[in-house]
Formats: C-alpha cells, structure tokens, sequence
C-alpha cells in the first residue's frame, strides 16, 4: 500500500528526531509491516478500504506480535481476518528470535557458553526481553536434525584400517535422578590417510551390550576394511571388538596400561618403572620391541611382582601396533588422539554440569565432534601418502597369507613390504 506524502513525511522527521539504533529499529519495523500487509492484501484480494470482486473475506483489526532481531526488538502488526487465519511467510508461529540470532544462540551452545551468558550476549544484540533457560534449550533442539543427518551418514565412500573408540562421562538428569551417562565416540583413519568421526551414542553404561550395539550400528552404514581398534582396556569393548571385527588386531591403549602400572607400585616407585618400560617404545624394529619388552618384564620379577604378571599378560595387546607400518606407531599405539577430542567435548559440556535428558547430551557433543570432522576434512592428512601405500602392501600380504590358508609371522611381514 503506497503511503501519503504528508504520512512519509511525517515518519522522516520522526526518524531525524530519533537516536541511530531506534532510527533503524524503526526502519525495519516499517519495511516489516509494510511486507506484512502487502502478504496480507494479497490473500484477501484486496487492499485496505479496497472494492474489488476478487475479495474473499474482510479485516478485522490487528494482534501484536514482539519480534526480536540484530536492531534490538520491534512490534509488528499482524492482520486478523473475519474469515480464516493469517500469518506472514516472513515469520514463524511461536518463534520470536530471527534466524540470524538463532545461529548465535546454537553456536554460543556448541562453544560451552551458559544459557546465563547467551542470556547476556542476546541482550547485548539488542534482545532488550533476553531469553530464558527453556528457550535457549527449545532453539538448540533445532540442532538436531544436522546431528541425526551426521550420526546416521553413510561409510562406504572409503575403508578405515584405523579405528579409535572411548567413552566419557557425564551427568544427565533420568526422571528425578541425576546420573552418569556414557559417551562413546569412534573416530577412524581413512585408506587415504585422513581422519573422520564415524560415530556417536549415549548409554547409561559400557556394557558389552553397549558397545556391541555402537559397532554394529557403523557396520550398518558401512564401515568396512578395518584392521586395528585402538581403546582402553575396557572388557566389554574388547569383547565387543572381537565379535563385531573378527580378523582385526585390539591395540591396548599404552598411556593407559601405563597407569595401571603405576597402580600397581608404590608412588615412589613410580619413575623407575616408567622409565624401565619407555625403553621398549624406544625401538623401531618390532623383534627388538617385543625382545626388549620380555627383559623389562624379567627385571621386575622379583621387585614388582605384580607388574610382571601384568605385563606378561598384556603384551600381545600392547604390541599390536608392531604388526603395522612402523611410521604409524606413534600414532596408533595410543588412544591419545580421540583422548584430545573427548577433553573438548568436557569442557563443553562442564559448563552445562547436568544435561536435561541424555538427548540434550548427545545433541552438545555430537555438535562438538562435527566442528572436529570438519576441521579435519580440509586439514593435511593424518598418516602421510608413503606410509598409507605401505600399509595396503601389509594389508595385501596379510590377505593373500589368510586366503592361502596359513598362518604368516607378523614381523618378516612387515620388514618384507617396508
């Protein structure tokens, strides 16, 4: 509808009379209502006061409706028909944030900040009303439909002969309990070198259940070519890694095991072991890692007896890494490089303290883990080119000894195709 001279007018010397955040509030507020009424004219078939045949029903006054954007908060009037409804295409029903302000609020969320502080940092964009706990909840629900897309995207594009998984913890509020969820995470080293999130799931636990459900769920989207899981000593994800990889190696995190040693001896006692068995990982042939590894263990026969029992067993999972490219060792003999990605997801999340639901959880730190995969994907490659082509050479001998028939020593494998 084309305004008089003398109504432009007066709304210019209105506009000069105000301060520069209400002129371009204002600004906004007209250009708003001035498309709203136009939406609204052309569904009834006629402007206001307006005789036309076409005509379907009639105004019947307005209703407000407080719209908060970038220029701080305005007031739109939407028409109110006789006959019917109407809303503008321009808005959304019960949503009184623009979507450039929800994608600050989401992202706020993602990066750890409090719903106090998004309160705060709407306010300071001009949200005089700021926002309440419940609406920041209800905006960054709209995550999940970018999170549901991630978790269940297909894995046939490539093979991961690298597979990482951990789990970390956090509490969630189930009915009136507050409890302790898990995490699970599984990040994997591609064919070609790089790295990917495969997954994420929240459980009450790491049950055997559990994680065989996780793994199962990746195989469903096609993961495929796996040779080496890299975790923590966790029986059910052991368990689980042997009923859903059959034919892949379990690489016992060595950090970790490393722990379990120091709980084992007295603190004091502590440096000397460390020190004993960082001498293993100082060799770079794996017949004189494993050589090194039995005369650690027999010198601590007699003053760390449960250190010998300890090591003794746990040598084949500790070792596993031996039987690959001896330029990956560093990077896959440790579950430090998922360890990294869980810190973040903590601290994030610590800022929360306690989820509503675990849903609320997974939403944060599947959101946390997309910013990660993203990063990846246009960061250089995790495992260089040479290496990669060295390990499918391994890969390849492996696979042609199995289907032979035969059994193959691990280590004249590796020194064949290095």
């Amino acid at each position: 509808m084309t305004q008089s001279h003398s109504g432009a007018h007066a709304q210019l010397d209105a506009l000069l009379a105000a301060d520069p955040q209400a002129m371009f509030a204002e600004l906004v507020r007209a250009g708003l209502q001035a498309l709203i009424e136009a939406e609204a004219a052309a569904k009834i078939g006629a402007d206001r006061y307006e005789r036309t045949e076409g005509r379907t029903t009639h105004r019947n006054g307005h209703r407000p409706k407080t719209i908060s954007t970038p220029v701080g908060d305005i007031e739109a009037q939407i028409p109110k028909l006789r006959a019917g409804s109407f809303f503008p295409a321009l808005l959304e029903r019960r949503r009184r944030i623009d979507r450039a302000l929800y994608a600050v609020i989401m992202q706020a969320y993602v990066h750890g900040v409090s719903t106090r502080a998004v309160d705060d940092l709407v306010r300071a964009l001009g949200v005089d009303t700021g926002i309440s706990k419940s609406e920041v909840s209800r905006i960054c629900a709209d995550l999940d439909a970018e999170v549901e897309q991630f978790r269940t995207r297909t894995l046939t594009h490539t093979e991961f002969p690298y597979v990482f998984a951990d789990a970390t913890f956090c509490k969630v509020r189930i009915g009136a309990h507050v409890v302790s969820h898990a995490l699970v995470v599984a990040t994997g080293v591609s064919i070609d070198g790089t790295r990917e999130v495969l997954g994420t799931a929240v459980g009450d636990s790491e049950s055997f259940e559990f994680w065989s459900e996780f793994l199962r769920s990746l195989k469903a989207r096609g993961l495929t070519g796996v040779h080496l899981v890299i975790s923590d000593a966790h029986a059910g994800l052991k368990a689980a890694v042997a009923q859903q990889f059959v034919g892949a190696s379990w690489q016992r995190c060595r950090v970790h095991f490393m722990r379990n040693l120091h709980g084992a001896v007295a603190s004091k006692h502590a440096p000397a072991v460390t020190a004993a068995v960082k001498t293993i990982f100082a060799h770079t042939d794996p017949g004189d890692v494993a050589e090194q590894w039995d005369q650690v263990t027999a010198t601590f026969a007699d003053s760390f007896p449960k250190v010998t029992a300890m090591m003794r067993e746990a040598k084949t999972d500790v070792l596993a890494f031996t039987a690959f490219p001896q330029g990956h060792w560093q990077k896959i003999w440790s579950n430090n490089p998922i360890e990294r990605l869980n810190k973040e997801i903590k601290r994030r999340a610590d800022v929360v303290e306690i989820f509503p639901n675990p849903a609320a959880f997974l939403r944060l730190a599947t959101s946390v883990v997309i910013d990660q995969h993203d990063e990846w994907q246009v960061s250089r490659r995790y495992l260089s080119e040479t290496s990669m082509a060295q390990l499918r050479r391994v890969i390849a001998a492996k696979q042609h000894a199995l289907d032979a028939g035969g059994d193959y020593d691990q280590q004249r494998l590796v020194d064949h195709c290095a």
